[in-house]
């Protein structure tokens, strides 16, 4: 049911417990954090300031306020072209793999660089080991097959002296590898990460974005279409995520004693049976679902091991 004018929002308590981004954004300390801010905020047919999600230099300048305000990243953008990500949805998935490593660490979440974080599609924005190494101080690898998008990430990076220590950038030559020339001999993470293409096919991403574009924008759909907007290899493969996360899963086995959790978001729910039956044929020793929900935006983090319980904890010690 819509919700009546002038009536109390609700909090967004479908985030997690620790998401800084639950409660209604501050648009007078965001826009302190980002000047530019103001010329896109207006107030609703609620009676609250808020901004026109269907424009995409609102968006990126929302995402510039809120990357500063909350997680010290004083310089931040990424070129025309490229995904602009909601930033509490992408905040979820850190806090969820926080409370996984907790699990192995007598429920205390650890912190400091020396944990390690391998971000599988890093993406132009860069926004994993930001918030990551932000809030919990964690190192990060991050990965991109796109030239551009490493190029991007790395300009990030070197412009927020604080994090660049924690953040390295690697770039995947090899478009039918994921693991396979990105961790090195005598490297180990402590949980691998990644947001898959959603998509099957091109024509597939562009039904989907257009579909976004108008439930934003009233129905209509504007010329231009940057907010989810998004490099081919960002939005979709052959057989959408359902197939890369399969092979994400076969070729893990390679590294199994080198990561101690890999992870992936899984946005369909008909992309499961395949996840766990890829699973099944690894021989993981040990696979959690966590579901996430942004909104009426239902996903899951789907994460595996190939360690037994006694294995878990001494990686941890070890660590």
């Amino acid at each position: 049911m819509p919700q009546q004018p002038n009536s109390k929002p609700t909090e967004k308590d479908t985030l997690h417990p620790r998401n800084v981004h639950r409660d209604m954004y501050d648009f007078k300390k965001l826009r302190q954090s980002n000047p530019v801010l103001k010329d896109f905020v207006s107030v609703n047919q609620y009676g609250n300031e808020s901004i026109n999600f269907s424009n995409p230099d609102a968006v990126k300048a929302l995402n510039k306020a809120l990357l500063k305000h909350f997680y010290k990243v004083n310089e931040w953008d990424i070129p025309a072209g490229y995904l602009c990500p909601p930033i509490p949805g992408r905040a979820d998935y850190i806090h969820y793999v926080a409370d996984l490593l907790a699990e192995n660490n007598g429920g205390t979440i650890p912190t400091g660089s020396k944990v390690k974080v391998l971000d599988i599609g890093v993406g132009a924005n860069c926004v994993y080991p930001l918030i990551g190494s932000s809030v919990y101080g964690w190192s990060f690898v991050g990965s991109d097959t796109d030239p551009g998008a490493i190029q991007s990430a790395k300009r990030i990076v070197s412009s927020n002296k604080n994090l660049e220590p924690l953040i390295e950038l690697r770039q995947q030559t090899n478009r039918k590898e994921i693991f396979n020339w990105i961790i090195k001999p005598n490297d180990k993470f402590d949980i691998t990460i990644c947001n898959p293409p959603f998509h099957a096919s091109l024509k597939e991403a562009h039904a989907g974005t257009n579909k976004k574009w108008e439930n934003l924008n009233g129905g209509r759909l504007p010329k231009a279409l940057l907010n989810f907007g998004g490099k081919n290899n960002e939005l979709w493969t052959p057989g959408g995520e359902a197939a890369f996360i399969r092979q994400m899963v076969e070729q893990s086995v390679l590294f199994a004693e080198q990561c101690l959790w890999f992870s992936t978001l899984v946005s369909k729910k008909d992309s499961l049976p395949i996840v766990y039956k890829a699973l099944e044929r690894t021989k993981a020793t040990n696979v959690k679902t966590i579901n996430m929900a942004q909104g009426q935006k239902v996903s899951r983090v789907v994460a595996w091991t190939f360690f037994d319980e006694a294995g878990q904890q001494n990686w941890m010690r070890g660590r």
